[in-house]
């Protein structure tokens, strides 16, 4: 079993940033890919950044392209989210997710485990 912790939202203006970390414990994130999730109140959950399991790859929706950066520390078991330029389309509950030997492809149905999430609110 993994749990997962996320924490680092908040209530931001827009234009600021803010970075997201997502916590592990029970087993070792190295051998998992890594997805980050987000939701908005009324719309249906869309994968925002993802990461291999070998730290290689990286892939992002092109809404946050340029904008965010996924990034992971094994010896720390944690991984990152990092959210500049925010917009208020950016408000929403962010999840990250762990799926066994993942890669950037892999579908958000062969994610196993699952965060609680952190709401990241993005005022105009």
């Amino acid at each position: 079993q993994v749990q997962l912790v996320e924490s680092g939202g908040g209530l931001v203006q827009a234009g600021g940033s803010l970075r997201l970390s997502c916590a592990a414990s029970g087993r070792t994130l190295s051998s998992y890919g890594m997805g980050w999730f987000r939701q908005a109140p009324g719309k249906e959950r869309e994968i925002v950044a993802t990461i291999s399991w070998s730290g290689s790859s990286t892939a992002y929706a092109d809404s946050v392209k340029g904008r965010f950066t996924i990034s992971r520390d094994n010896a720390k078991n944690t991984v990152y989210l990092q959210m500049n330029s925010l917009k208020p389309e950016d408000t929403a509950v962010y999840h990250c997710a762990a799926a066994p030997w993942g890669t950037v492809r892999t579908p958000p149905n062969k994610y196993d485990y699952w965060g609680q999430g952190t709401q990241v609110t993005v005022s105009s």
